[in-house]
């Protein structure tokens, strides 16, 4: 073989390999991650420190087997998170076999038409509707339930062959007679009775959390939360994530955990 076609033969093999290790790369399956602040706030820059475990979670999951991407967004509701497009702008990118994980609630019970933010939703799983004015955007909105926004992000999820994953809303560090207070009468059970209606998985974000801060106590949960009592610190959003790792790992048949590092 001359010098020629060994060097030919040699940049072939380079190209094919590229070639591959790229079609390899944009095939494997994406967890698209969606939220509001307590599962994406910034940087962690700023007072507080404050992060959300959207951006720990991939510390539960083999890079080389699937991409971890967090467009959770800081003030959203399951409404806002629609109507300012960043549903459509991950909606667009989903293709089958990945995964959408979504956590909203924490703003959802804002108000409907306020002129701060305009973000909340109908309280509950129902059908019912209100035409208001939108005093943010300046046109008439009709305005849901936050399980109707649920279903909407779910039912179009599950149109372009992606796995949805519900988790109910962490809990805030408030407290009661040494507990910490639950949701199951609110938002993490109205997202339950979501997951299990739309016939797709549920992770019990808050009672798992909220085990662990009872064991923990009040005082020390307390400081995960320097700021408010909604947000968490580094440490904070890191407990949120194991738990959220924890709440898949019993899934049954949930395909994303073939994707998972056990810890």
């Amino acid at each position: 073989m001359s010098t020629q076609k060994k060097y030919l033969g040699l940049a072939l093999l380079a190209v094919l390999s590229f070639s591959t290790a790229f079609t390899l790369l944009k095939d494997k399956p994406t967890l698209f991650v969606i939220g509001d602040s307590t599962v994406k706030n910034g940087s962690g820059k700023g007072a507080g420190n404050m992060w959300g475990w959207g951006d720990f979670i991939g510390d539960y999951f083999d890079k080389g087997k699937i991409n971890i991407e967090n467009h959770a967004l800081g003030g959203t509701s399951s409404r806002t998170f629609i109507s300012k497009g960043l549903w459509d702008s991950v909606l667009v990118r989903l293709k089958p076999g990945d995964f959408v994980m979504m956590q909203f609630g924490h703003n959802d019970g804002s108000p409907l038409d306020d002129t701060a933010r305009a973000r909340g939703t109908i309280k509950g799983v129902g059908t019912e509707s209100k035409d208001i004015y939108n005093p943010i955007t300046k046109k008439q909105e009709v305005v849901y339930t936050y399980g109707w926004y649920l279903r909407k992000i779910i039912s179009e999820a599950k149109a372009k062959g992606a796995t949805a994953i519900v988790c109910s809303p962490i809990p805030r560090s408030d407290w009661k007679d040494g507990k910490v207070l639950r949701s199951e009468q609110g938002y993490g059970g109205w997202a339950e009775q979501v997951a299990k209606s739309a016939g797709v998985y549920f992770v019990d974000l808050n009672r798992i959390t909220a085990d662990k801060y009872d064991a923990a106590g009040e005082s020390v949960v307390k400081a995960y939360f320097p700021s408010d009592h909604t947000h968490t610190n580094t440490e904070g959003a890191k407990i949120n994530a194991a738990s959220v790792a924890e709440g898949l790992q019993v899934l049954k048949k949930c395909p994303l955990t073939r994707y998972m590092i056990r810890k």
